[in-house]
């Protein structure tokens, strides 16, 4: 095993621990706070779906990546709500120690990479960082106002945001979203503009944050659900995209990565060690995504069907590497937790080289040649075969 590939995995590890950074607002149905890797996906998903709201000098993949690790640093420092009096000074002191750290976990090529992208965002000075920035102020604020029943309180911190807050300025800045903002907070419906029309699908999906999985965090305090899992293998394969073959373009793994999971609004989750009835689970994703991606204007609809479609397929070196990644991510977590769920579901080291091997030997076969040798040693001396 590389120390490049060590240190990376090491950095992954330490990263599903934003899974467990509670944030201030809810989720749309009031059920429970959000934490800060599932909001880090639904702004990735912001910055994909809202890319026509985007001035030509913004590059939206940039921007999507900047959202997946702007809050990685919560890990050390935590979440600081900002309608609390906070000494936001020693607050910024604090994540600049802190992205150093986090950050420090990587190769130093990567940690140079994903320090600069953070503190660009940080700065707020480049197109890139400006509206990336424009998606993190919107998005706690329609997660209150698109809630069926939100929480008086949190309507009253909206409302000081959007008058005297860090909010303000999208009156001039993202005027579209401004106007609908103020539209929903007063109780009228939101004029149709290319901002609001999109409102409703971004809605839909925070449903996603409520669909768990086999899988659980490597605290083990419960099991991930599929919006956060989609953040955690982003940067997956973000981190790991030295393992790609040369024609795969990382931007699109990305995109395929952000989308694949969406279908479980409608069809839930069907873990991979499960006995699944695989027609009536194709039929049933392929029907939710009809549905959902159709809350989108018809051209978005049209890109990101076919995107899911391809991962679906897996015939292209894009989708072939982001099925691997896929694959790899629970592996890397269970051996971390003393097989986390491989007894829940009697998993032998067939099944696993069957269902997870094969895909990984397809798209990133160096993820495999590191995995391999550890699954058998697991196997060999916990299980016994």
């Amino acid at each position: 095993m590389s120390d490049r590939l060590s240190a990376q995995i090491d950095f992954l590890k330490r990263a599903d621990s934003l899974k467990s950074v509670d944030r201030a607002n809810f989720l749309l149905d009031q059920s429970r706070p959000e934490n800060a890797a599932e909001h880090s996906w639904q702004l990735a998903l912001w910055a994909l779906v809202m890319q026509p709201l985007a001035d030509d000098a913004v590059c939206i993949h940039r921007v999507i990546r900047m959202l997946l690790l702007h809050d990685l640093v919560e890990i050390v420092v935590g979440d600081h709500p900002i309608h609390l009096k906070t000494d936001w000074n020693a607050v910024e002191q604090a994540e600049q120690s802190a992205a150093v750290e986090v950050f420090g976990l990587l190769p130093s090529d990567q940690a140079t990479e994903c320090l600069h992208l953070w503190r660009e965002f940080e700065a707020d000075q480049t197109p890139d960082a400006r509206f990336a920035k424009y998606l993190d102020r919107c998005q706690p604020m329609f997660q209150v106002l698109c809630a069926p029943h939100a929480n008086p309180d949190h309507l009253t911190i909206v409302q000081e945001n959007l008058s005297s807050g860090r909010a303000a300025y999208l009156e001039s800045e993202f005027p579209d979203a401004y106007s609908t903002a103020h539209s929903l907070l007063i109780g009228h419906p939101p004029a149709e503009t290319e901002f609001s029309i999109r409102l409703g699908f971004l809605a839909e999906t925070d449903k996603l944050k409520s669909v768990y999985r086999a899988s659980r965090l490597l605290s083990g305090d419960r099991r991930e659900n599929s919006a956060e899992h989609s953040w955690h293998i982003m940067i997956f394969a973000w981190i790991l995209s030295g393992q790609a073959a040369p024609d795969v373009s990382i931007d699109r793994v990305l995109q395929m990565l952000l989308l694949h999971d969406i279908v479980e609004i409608d069809a839930g989750d069907h873990p991979i060690h499960g006995q699944v009835d695989h027609a009536a689970q194709e039929a049933e994703e392929q029907a939710a995504a009809e549905r959902l991606f159709g809350l989108l204007p018809s051209e978005q609809k049209a890109e990101f069907l076919s995107l899911w479609q391809e991962f679906e397929a897996a015939d292209s070196p894009d989708a072939r590497f982001a099925k691997a990644v896929d694959r790899f991510q629970a592996p890397v977590g269970n051996l971390a937790t003393d097989g986390g769920t491989w007894a829940d579901y009697n998993v032998t080291l067939a099944q696993i080289d069957q269902r997870v091997g094969v895909p990984i030997r397809r798209g990133a076969p160096g993820l495999w040649a590191w995995l391999k040798p550890q699954l058998d040693t697991y196997f060999a001396t916990t299980v016994g075969i």
